[in-house]
């Protein structure tokens, strides 16, 4: 028995040889070798990006954004490989390999379950959203998963494995395991928004009554306010105090991340505390200032980049007029 799972243990190569068969594009990551003859059959990669990493069982269903308590929300650059793996292999047999390569890699797990133990079709679902369905969603019966973090000085990296055994339909991934790996670098983001004076707004706001800034910025998924949003909040209340009959709807968006109803309430709330910050801090009636949350629904940029994401994540103070 010993001389089987050290065998097996070692099926991952130590070294990554990208195979024939790989997707267009597609690469290991650098921190993770992939098992012995497996195959990427899809790879997506984003320089800077949120992801809500599974550390807990997901007991309702509606994915990641329905069970919060579950998830440990991220920021930073993302790589998501998804594996083949060679016929007759079990998905303990490649689970149980990556979680030695995980191990010798330096990572330390966070959360570990199998089965049911996961949250059973819930857990299933929640990995398998989106584009990942046809391919992991719905193939709970043997899902095996784990997360896990590594710390260094360049930033910590959070890393996860599911692996399944696709059971349902035909094809070529008919009773294959498959690997899917996960993994934030988390990082702070390249900030390249600048501050819109309050000169800047007034003109923006005579024009087309309304101007966006993007300088107001917050925890992720959280509606606190960040400590370097004060020059923007400093502008936006010498405009308020230059115009004493100025009444303006503070309106909160967001990118696409995420679900609408979900994003809707974020960006109520957020509207919310920058009202509440320019009549506690500057003084300014909260009577002149309506907070207005509307999520996703009016981009000023594409979504499907992370560019146009950060357009979209924005602040608009728009003129009531009397």
């Amino acid at each position: 028995m010993r001389r089987l799972l050290t065998s097996l243990l070692f099926t991952l190569t130590a070294v990554s040889v990208a195979a024939a068969a790989d997707i267009k594009g597609a690469k290991d990551h650098p921190l993770l070798p992939r098992y012995e003859g497996s195959e990427i059959i899809r790879y997506e990669q984003q320089a800077y990006t949120d992801f809500k990493l599974i550390v807990a069982p997901i007991k309702k269903h509606g994915g990641r954004d329905t069970n919060l308590d579950a998830v440990l929300p991220l920021e930073g650059k993302f790589t998501r490989i998804a594996y083949k793996m060679p016929a007759e292999r079990s998905s303990l047999e490649v689970f149980r390999n990556y979680e030695k390569a995980l191990a010798d890699a330096g990572f330390t797990p966070i959360f570990s379950c199998d089965r049911k133990e996961c949250g059973g079709r819930n857990f299933g679902l929640a990995i398998g959203a989106g584009p990942l369905y046809m391919t992991f969603g719905d193939q709970d019966a043997d899902q095996r998963y784990i997360a896990a973090k590594k710390s260094r000085p360049e930033g910590d990296v959070y890393a996860s494995v599911y692996v399944i055994m696709h059971r349902t339909g035909g094809g070529p991934l008919k009773d294959r395991a498959l690997a899917l790996l996960e993994i934030t670098e988390v990082k702070a983001m390249e900030e390249r928004m600048t501050v819109v004076e309050s000169s800047a707004m007034q003109r923006d706001i005579a024009a087309s009554g309304r101007v966006a800034v993007h300088g107001i910025l917050f925890d992720f998924d959280k509606d606190t306010m960040r400590p370097d949003s004060r020059p923007q909040l400093d502008e936006i209340a010498k405009l308020l105090k230059a115009q004493p009959d100025l009444k303006v709807l503070i309106v909160g968006h967001t990118d696409s991340k995420g679900a609408y109803d979900y994003n809707r309430d974020l960006s109520q709330r957020r509207a919310r505390s920058i009202v509440e910050a320019l009549a506690r801090d500057y003084g300014i009636a909260a009577a002149r200032l309506i907070p207005v949350g509307i999520g996703m629904a009016a981009p000023m940029a594409t979504n499907r980049t992370e560019e146009g994401r950060a357009l979209n994540r924005r602040v608009e103070l728009v003129d009531i007029a009397n």
